[in-house]
């Protein structure tokens, strides 16, 4: 077995042990690659007398007394040790939650015995002290050691449920000081490492943890990133190469049937394709035309006009004799975009669009399955009914899947796999076929900038915003602000009578709808079908904040209930701002006939206020909307929010978008707000996001239902180094018939590549 696999309870004491697997922390590399958050240094030691509260400071000083005392007021004890430089005094305090907790710091700060301290000062009653600062036993008379110590780097590690720092320490201590460098394997070729200057993984991770100087953690942290991108480039690039057999049906564009229809469709579109759509038209054509299974990201912001290029390419496949399918999120956006596929037809077009969702009609169902059954060339615009076992396609040629973060990798994938098929020729020998693929984002997410960057994907990327569109001014209201709050539904109404449309958007259906507290300290809400993953994704705990005192605000303090449609309809209605208005409601319950009724009452303004959840987020295209109200803006990711706001700004009348939030945010939430406001680019929002989110959570079980994520690699800072292992992956894996025996060469990659491919890890090959 691999000593890094070994568990933690036969390495550490049972107590200690207990404490790390609470911290998620079971085996010897799940300890060694907890990375220190950051590292002190004791720096130039600092007389009293100079010392102001605030400042991070390293001081010698002598243990005078230290006095065990029970709080008063809450439970739990404190330590109070009385330190001196020998000319000044001050106090450094431990609490903890009984008196055995402190054990170890009574055995260790007796009177008399001299330490290293390092930590924040702060005042209590006008004396200074120190909180639970780090310290180190200095020897009498040793200033050679007391200056080793003030050069050395203090590790500094994010903490988990009851691991304090100094068990962390001691824990990560013990396990170095038993371990044999030798049977730590090493996932990178010495050959590679030489060439890049890198550590061995045996030394990377000891200079991680005990190092002498900046740069030695500086260095492993290099030699750990690189490792972390070899590892994947190198599972890359392996499935790429046992995949090269896959074969698509190939629908040329110059094809007869495919060169008439599109003839058709370009000469009926009411507006010419920009530039941008141009160029990713051309990209999709040409590789629809080949045997290769496309596997592209079409990339474009909200209104880049990505529909009407999808439904150039259903049209070249459906041309050349198969079927298309369009994969959405919800049955409003199904719904939509067969409306508006529907519009960019010519009359003389008999081209096929169908649409299956859940709420299609049996004896509807019935016929449009058959259909596809029979290799009817057609295309299907359908939600996650499209990957139903019930559900079978004879001939899909091309799976588009648009607004893809709303899908796993799963679902996305099922469509694409279910769907090989034996097409042409002899039944008896053809072989399946793999229908080509594109994802499609109007806001990319880290994980798309991150698996781009990775460059597993073919990146097709639309720029700007066709005619006809403005962009959307966008402000932050607080709910604490009450005169501009009534100014909102004042404004609400000047839009209404200048012949605008004004969506109010709730993060729950109902105000009583259970909620969960978000790990940020914001409420959470699941009244609706998607706001509970924007929960899970979005709201990232950031232990370092906490731990650091940054002002989170307190999810246990009782909160009002977030806004709800069926709440926040009627007290619109009664408004006196609104008097008169009449508004509509949308939410995931709403029945779908109903659905498309408001809809269209809302485009045409018999109902021109519409209260709704997160289902009118994407799709929904009402030009004449002018105005976007998100109520609890808090709620929801960037993602969520810039999709909201692109159902504004559709034509050239100037556009609103106000986000209504709460106040008492932590600064992780604030910050996701202000960066909203202060772009329009989709592409500058998800950069943004990923500073906020980190790249840890890239890989995370959110996409690939695998609890992996990147401890190490930057994607924004490490472009260099994911090329540079990118380059030496695929060498690795040249030079022999097969990919197997390549990777065979290198035993501790080949195993590590094995384990991360049997984790069903398909977010490396798809994003």
């Amino acid at each position: 077995m691999n000593v890094l696999d070994t568990p933690l309870n036969l390495r550490l004491p049972a107590a200690v042990a207990k404490k790390c697997r609470a911290a998620g922390l079971r085996t010897v590399g799940d300890l060694l690659h907890h990375a220190p958050r950051r590292y002190y240094h004791w720096g130039t030691l600092t007389a009293m007398r100079s010392l102001h509260p605030g400042e991070d400071v390293s001081i010698l000083a002598r243990v005078v007394s230290s006095t065990l005392i029970a709080n008063r007021n809450r439970a739990g004890v404190r330590l109070e040790v009385t330190l001196t430089d020998g000319f000044d005094q001050m106090t450094a305090t431990f609490f903890g939650a009984n008196q055995y907790k402190l054990i170890p710091h009574q055995r260790l700060l007796t009177p008399g015995s001299t330490h290293l301290f390092a930590g924040k000062i702060g005042a209590y009653r006008g004396r200074l002290q120190l909180t639970h600062p780090q310290f180190e036993e200095a020897i009498d008379g040793d200033e050679e050691a007391a200056r080793a110590r003030q050069e050395r780097p203090i590790p500094i590690y994010p903490l988990g449920k009851g691991l304090t720092p100094w068990v962390l320490s001691r824990a990560v201590g013990m396990i170095l000081d038993e371990l044999d460098d030798e049977q730590i394997p090493d996932l990178v070729p010495e050959e590679i490492r030489s060439e890049h200057d890198l550590l061995s993984r045996a030394q990377a991770l000891r200079q991680l943890h005990q190092p002498a100087r900046d740069e030695d953690y500086q260095a492993a942290k290099r030699t750990l990133a690189w490792q972390e991108a070899f590892v994947l480039q190198a599972a890359l690039a392996y499935r790429r190469r046992t995949q090269e057999g896959d074969e698509a049906p190939a629908c040329p564009a110059e094809g007869e049937g495919s060169r008439e229809l599109l003839a058709q469709l370009r000469a009926h579109l009411p507006f010419a394709l920009t530039p941008s759509q141009e160029d990713a038209w051309e990209q999709i054509r040409a590789d629809l035309g080949k045997r290769a299974p496309m596997m592209r990201l079409l990339q474009g912001d909200v209104g880049s006009g990505k529909t009407v290029i999808a439904l150039l390419a259903l049209a070249q496949v459906v041309g050349a004799g198969h079927q298309g399918a369009l994969m959405v999120p919800t049955e409003v956006l199904a719904e939509q975009h067969a409306v508006s596929l529907r519009a960019l037809l010519p009359p003389e077009c008999d081209l096929t669009i169908e649409v299956l969702t859940g709420a299609t009609a049996p004896r509807e169902r019935a016929r449009i399955q058959q259909a596809m059954s029979e290799g009817v060339p057609m295309i299907v615009v359908g939600t996650h009914a499209l990957i139903q076992d019930s559900v079978d396609f004879a001939d899909l040629a091309l799976v588009i899947v648009d607004e893809q973060h709303r899908f796993g990798v799963a679902q996305r994938d099922r469509l694409r796999e279910r769907s090989r098929q034996r097409v042409g020729g002899d039944a008896a020998t053809a072989g399946p076929l793999t229908p080509h693929q594109c994802v499609m984002t109007a806001t990319p997410i880290p994980r798309t900038i991150a698996m781009t960057v990775f460059g597993d994907l073919e990146e097709t990327r639309m720029m700007g915003l066709p005619p006809g569109r403005t962009p959307v001014a966008t402000h932050l209201v607080s709910a604490e602000n009450t005169p501009w709050l009534e100014r909102l539904w004042a404004r609400a109404r000047e839009e209404i009578d200048a012949g605008g449309r004004v969506y109010v958007v709730c993060p729950r259906i109902d105000a009583d709808a259970p909620g969960t507290a978000c790990a940020d300290g914001d409420i959470g809400g699941s009244g609706d079908e998607f706001v509970s993953n924007v929960d899970a994704e979005d709201a990232l705990f950031d232990s370092d904040a906490l731990e650091e005192g940054a002002g989170v605000a307190d999810a246990r303090a009782p909160q009002p209930p977030l806004a709800a449609v069926m709440e926040m309809a009627p007290m619109l209605g009664a408004h006196p701002a609104l008097t008169g208005v009449p508004l509509g409601t949308l939410t995931s319950r709403t029945p779908s006939e109903e659905k498309v009724a408001t809809l269209e009452a809302f485009a045409c303004g018999t109902v021109p206020l519409l209260v709704a959840t997160t289902v009118i987020e994407v799709g929904v295209n009402v030009p004449e909307a002018t105005m976007m109200i998100i109520l609890d803006a808090q709620q929801f990711g960037l993602s969520q929010l810039h999709q909201l706001r692109g159902r504004v700004g559709r034509s050239h009348t100037p556009s609103i978008c106000v986000a209504v939030h709460r106040a008492g945010l932590s600064p992780q939430s604030m910050a996701r707000l202000e960066a909203f406001a202060q772009t329009t680019d989709g592409f500058e929002l998800a950069r943004a996001d990923l500073k906020l989110r980190r790249e840890g959570d890239v890989l995370g079980a959110g996409q690939s239902g695998r609890a992996s994520g990147l401890r190490f690699l930057s994607v924004l800072r490490d472009e260099e180094i994911i090329s540079q292992a990118r380059a030496a992956a695929l060498a690795c894996l040249s030079g022999s018939s097969s990919a197997t025996e390549s990777l065979k060469r290198y035993p501790a990659l080949h195993r590590e590549v094995t384990v991360m491919l049997s984790d069903e890890a398909a977010w490396m090959e798809r994003v």
